[in-house]
């Protein structure tokens, strides 16, 4: 059975409106970039693909920089949110705690988080300075992630668990993570995650690697037709 989207880990939520004067604006920056990937075909849902489950997902930090690991809270998409033509804060939830060890994420708002939420976690937990992360799914990009020098996650590691979490880890501090702001996730298909200071740092990343592939793809067709990955 194929579990792409399904939440792995146990979640502790509270249904609760979010407050536009709080949310609303860092809400508008997601669905900006949301909107982007969704009509490059990073965020979505197709019936031809992962079994028909929604995919993609974008969070921001909330709160101070200087917050302890593990209470890093963001707000991201909430799980299966990926085919939503108009995405408004009613699909939007704040994750306030996240615990790799137990495996635990506790939340509030309309919608509950995103199976990615403990990665999400595990990536702002990595520095102070990590603002936003974008997780996509691109096959264009995570098929050739090697080729591109892009770091990736070993393939063992399935999503959504405290081994992906020391994965982020691992390749943060034996890598070239830091400076290029993207990773695939090799047991994931073509899951990549983009993350930086600002939002436009963590879309740039995502949209400099997906024109790289796109260019290496159409150098494998001889300079021709540039199809997208089927």
């Amino acid at each position: 059975m194929y579990d792409e989207g399904v939440i792995k880990f146990s979640a502790r939520h509270e249904p609760r409106a979010l407050e536009p004067s709080r949310y609303g604006a860092l809400a508008c920056t997601l669905t900006a970039w949301r909107e982007i990937f969704a009509l490059t075909q990073l965020v979505g849902q197709d019936p031809a693909r992962y079994g028909g489950a929604g995919y993609g997902n974008v969070s921001g930090r909330v709160g101070a920089p200087s917050t302890a690991r593990g209470r890093r809270g963001f707000l991201v998409t909430g799980t299966q949110t990926g085919g939503s033509t108009c995405v408004g804060l009613s699909e939007y939830c704040v994750v306030t705690r996240y615990d790799l060890a137990a495996n635990r994420v506790e939340s509030f708002g309309p919608i509950v988080p995103s199976s990615e939420s403990m990665t999400h976690g595990a990536i702002y937990d990595l520095s102070t300075q990590i603002r936003f992360v974008f997780h996509a799914h691109t096959p264009i990009i995570w098929r050739r992630a090697a080729a591109l020098r892009i770091p990736i996650t070993d393939p063992s590691v399935p999503y959504g668990t405290p081994e992906m979490g020391r994965e982020m880890h691992r390749l943060f501090t034996t890598s070239t993570l830091p400076e290029l702001q993207i990773l695939a996730m090799g047991g994931h298909e073509d899951g990549v995650i983009a993350f930086g200071r600002d939002a436009e740092e963590a879309g740039q990343a995502m949209m400099r690697y997906l024109a790289r592939a796109y260019a290496a793809e159409c150098a494998e067709r001889g300079g021709g037709l540039c199809a997208r990955d089927e």
